[in-house]
């Protein structure tokens, strides 16, 4: 038996969908003609969304997404980090290294989850909220590499002292996960990486991402 649902609430969702889907914007018309329904409820729909800072419209009226989403946004760093926690427990502890779960925030890297092991002599300081730029680091290189959709990959990133002189790192894309871009990965004070390494990142990345969808 299908649930009852509100279709006014179910309209509104899917107007933010089509807005965060576009670069630039959408006019009353054309979020009619995708909604399949006339443009006096599209004007009630922004409207009532613009009240809400969800939505703003430009000077040619134009729809965006509006910076209310931003507010709503801030408390998703808090629910991905405690999904990733596990897998990236069980990364730090197999490698014995530095793991990490790392987002796209604007045109840099942040670190959102990192887990140091507990048995070795010493690893790398690494510490949620650090930021790098998305083309250096194998936690940004390998967010770019998925953006590039290069087949002949082989689905992790490798660095050295990108970084942090003395350290490399490997990491491994989110796949799959709507709304969602980044990767996971670690990061050890060592000349190069262990072979078996990247397939490991790989593993939990797909793991990290089974627990976001």
């Amino acid at each position: 038996m299908t649930a009852e649902t509100s279709q006014t609430l179910d309209r509104g969702l899917r107007v933010l969908k089509l807005l965060a889907d576009t670069d630039h914007g959408l006019t009353v018309t054309e979020l009619s003609t995708r909604l399949g329904v006339n443009r006096t409820v599209v004007y009630r729909l922004l409207a009532t969304l613009e009240q809400h800072a969800l939505v703003r419209r430009d000077l040619g009226g134009r729809a965006r997404v509006g910076l209310g989403v931003l507010r709503l946004s801030r408390q998703v760093h808090p629910l991905v980090r405690e999904a990733a926690m596990p897998a990236l427990r069980a990364l730090a502890e197999d490698i014995g290294a530095t793991a990490h779960l790392t987002l796209v925030d604007g045109a840099e890297a942040l670190a959102v989850a990192v887990v140091e092991p507990t048995w070795t002599d010493y690893h790398v300081a690494y510490r949620a909220g650090f930021r790098h730029p998305l083309d250096r680091g194998a936690a940004g290189r390998a967010i770019l590499a998925a953006r590039q959709g290069n087949p002949d990959e082989p689905g992790y990133t490798l660095t050295h002292g990108e970084l942090e002189a003395g350290a490399c790192g490997a990491a491994a894309p989110l796949v799959g996960v709507t709304g969602i871009e980044g990767s996971v990965g670690v990061v050890m004070l060592a000349e190069s990486v262990p072979e078996r390494v990247g397939p490991r990142v790989m593993d939990a990345a797909r793991e990290v991402a089974d627990a976001l969808r």
